[in-house]
């Protein structure tokens, strides 16, 4: 179990002092979205707009609902530890002169069960923050490509047989995209470290908690323990890799919805030249990757489970 928290907490110190380091790039991305919301107009779209924004909150929201419940319920294990294990402390340490005894030093033993409480939620909550800005930043690129699929498939309502109008729109929509591209590859640079930390703890800890629990399985209040970890970062990276799947599923939409943007009974080059662009830069989807390491989305996911239960296979033949 020491293992697993010093897996925790270097990934949670690591997201903090990333964060510190690279706010400002963090804000440049932030601000790129600023300007996507601007871009939007009134117009036959606008309803459509509304219902895809409002289903991706509901959605963004009510995954972040469950991950926070689900910290929670691992602060809640952490912090009560003592009362149903021979462990005096929510973190195993030892402090000098045996001030974390509490039939020698009661009070000294209580002030660090205080702070060691504290610092848990603190830092956790910390990490629920990190991890909500993160996982957003890419839950509104992908708004973002809904509301352009949405805006080209009601630019024929929109213009009715404007060319000049059409021209115009089909301009706009064609920077929109190129927009939206840039922000994600601007995306996947600012969070490149922080991506790469999560594949690896993310690896480890599922690893190491299935192997601790069927270690522990004859001691089922220390192997829920593990259970539980072990469906948390489950449950992390099942989140990364919805969010990969959906905004590579969404950027693909985008060819499909240009293609129904052309209008046959306007002869134009250039709006025709337009829509190509856009159908072309739409055919290889946006993902969510952090060179070497694979893109997130559920294959990957599957191949990773798949290698976790490979490593756990080697270690429990091993130590039979």
């Amino acid at each position: 179990l020491l293992k697993l928290h010093y897996f925790q907490s270097f990934f949670i110190f690591f997201k903090f002092i990333y964060f510190l380091l690279y706010a400002d790039n963090v804000d440049e991305v932030i601000d790129g979205l600023e300007e996507c919301y601007r871009w939007e107009r009134a117009g036959p779209a606008a309803a459509g707009v509304r219902s895809a924004k409002r289903l991706h909150y509901l959605i963004i929201i009510g995954m972040q609902i469950i991950w926070a419940v689900s910290m929670v319920a691992f602060v809640l294990l952490l912090v009560t530890t003592p009362l149903w294990t021979q462990q005096d402390l929510p973190l195993h340490v030892s402090y000098p002169f045996h001030l974390h005894d509490s039939s020698k030093h009661p009070v000294t033993h209580i002030l660090i069960y205080i702070s060691q409480s504290w610092s848990i939620l603190y830092f956790l909550t910390g990490l629920i923050s990190t991890e909500g800005l993160s996982i957003t930043i890419y839950s509104q690129l992908t708004t973002g490509l809904t509301v352009l699929c949405v805006e080209l498939r009601h630019l024929h309502q929109l213009c009715d047989g404007d060319e000049d109008l059409l021209r115009w729109e089909i301009n706009r929509l064609v920077k929109y995209h190129q927009k939206i591209i840039s922000l994600v590859d601007r995306s996947n640079e600012v969070f490149h470290g922080p991506l790469i930390m999560q594949m690896i703890v993310n690896f480890l800890l599922v690893s190491l908690s299935v192997f601790e629990a069927m270690m522990a399985r004859h001691d089922p209040k220390v192997a829920g323990q593990f259970i539980l970890l072990m469906i948390l970062a489950l449950g992390h990276l099942s989140m990364w890799t919805k969010f990969g799947d959906m905004m590579s599923q969404e950027s693909l939409e985008v060819a499909e919805a240009a293609y129904e943007a052309y209008d046959p009974s306007v002869e134009s080059k250039k709006i025709d030249w337009n829509i190509r662009f856009i159908i072309m830069r739409a055919q290889e989807p946006l993902i969510m990757r952090a060179t070497p390491f694979p893109t997130f989305n559920m294959i990957n996911y599957k191949a990773i489970l798949n290698q976790c239960y490979g490593i756990l296979t080697l270690l429990l033949n091993t130590l039979d």
